[in-house]
């Protein structure tokens, strides 16, 4: 009987350790850490979103430099924050979504610059034009509340073999690759290492955005010609518009035309700066029809740097590195802005004295 009964408890015991589900620790982990991502990036699209509508109120109704100078300021965090937060987004999902998120970028620069042309020479005031605009930011939202899907349930890969045999590392490791993760595990050595790997990228494309927005902040204005219809203030409008037109056909061509080394674009917009520079300076010009084909051009050189510096940075940074990637080299294009801004301000004030 005892030994029954022992037979029957070691069963008991046996079948018990069958039946109960496994320790739910890790799932919980995993739950856990996905509400956080998921909480995390709503503060930052929400911020994003706030920011945007509080840049079209602000200009729209100011009747002060300073109050429009904090509408701009508010633009440029609305934009800024959305670049770093959606780009590292990009990691968590299928690599083709980078082109679908440059193109995009690009549509979203050229629909603006011809809503606004085309309510300003439609009769509307800028104030209505600008308060028109609200409600892109809550499309934004929108997007991402209601359209966007879980990462979790996407793969991350899903390259062609061609593709991904073309593959040639930043960091060259042994250890096969990790599905993406949280870049915030990765040690500052770590990132320093890739860091480093990402300078061949990162480099050009501060070159790029610094020669284009140093054309755009500080000759724009000053490639006026008077033997056209067009006024001042159109002039400029259709130098915005042709640009974002470039930008936007450059950033849709990455199906078509897939371009490694980026330094060549950032020679060629260098190129485009001192030969619309000397223009600015000798006037030798004699249409505004050539200036809107080198204007179109500086869009062209600008865009596809973009698309293909995160194109490249998707294809050669392993899984768990990308996020991090991605984030690091968004301030390639805040950095050029920025330079161009510090220099390109005086130059124009400069060359406007002499003129």
């Amino acid at each position: 009987m005892g030994g029954c009964a022992g037979s029957r408890r070691r069963l008991s015991d046996s079948e018990g350790e069958e039946t109960v589900p496994e320790p739910r620790l890790p799932l919980l982990d995993h739950q856990g850490a996905h509400w956080k991502n998921a909480v995390g990036f709503c503060p930052r699209v929400l911020v994003s979103g706030i920011c945007a509508a509080g840049s079209f109120v602000l200009v729209a109704f100011s009747h002060s430099v300073g109050t429009g100078l904090c509408g701009v300021v508010l633009a440029s965090i609305s934009s800024g924050l959305g670049e770093v937060t959606f780009l590292s987004l990009t990691a968590f999902y299928p690599r083709a979504v980078i082109s679908w998120w440059s193109s995009g970028t690009g549509g979203a620069g050229l629909l603006g610059a011809l809503s606004y042309l085309g309510l300003t020479q439609a009769g509307l005031s800028p104030q209505q034009t600008l308060l028109s605009m609200l409600g892109i930011p809550a499309l934004l939202l929108a997007s991402y509340f209601l359209l966007l899907t879980s990462p979790e349930a996407q793969d991350p890969g899903g390259e062609e073999e061609a593709e991904s045999s073309a593959r040639q590392p930043l960091i060259r490791t042994e250890a096969p690759e990790s599905k993406p993760g949280s870049s915030s595990s990765l040690s500052l050595r770590e990132r320093w290492t890739v860091f480093k790997g990402l300078l061949w990228y990162i480099v050009p494309l501060v070159v790029v955005y610094f020669a284009e927005y140093f054309i755009n902040q500080g000759l724009f204005e000053l490639l006026f010609f008077r033997n056209t219809s067009l006024s001042h203030a159109q002039q400029y409008r259709w130098y915005q518009m042709l640009y974002q037109a470039g930008v936007f056909a450059s950033r849709s061509s990455l199906r078509c035309c897939h371009i490694r080394f980026t330094w060549a674009l950032a020679l060629l917009q260098s190129l485009n700066l001192a030969f619309l520079l000397a223009d600015v300076w000798f006037s030798f010009l004699p249409s505004i029809y050539f200036v809107f084909l080198i204007i179109l051009y500086e869009g062209l050189l600008g865009g596809a740097a973009y698309v293909n510096t995160f194109h490249n940075i998707a294809l050669e940074t392993s899984d768990e590195h990308r996020e991090f990637a991605m984030a690091t080299t968004c301030i390639s294009d805040t950095l050029g802005i920025s330079l161009s801004g510090l220099l390109a301000l005086p130059l124009h004030d400069f060359l406007c004295q002499l003129s």
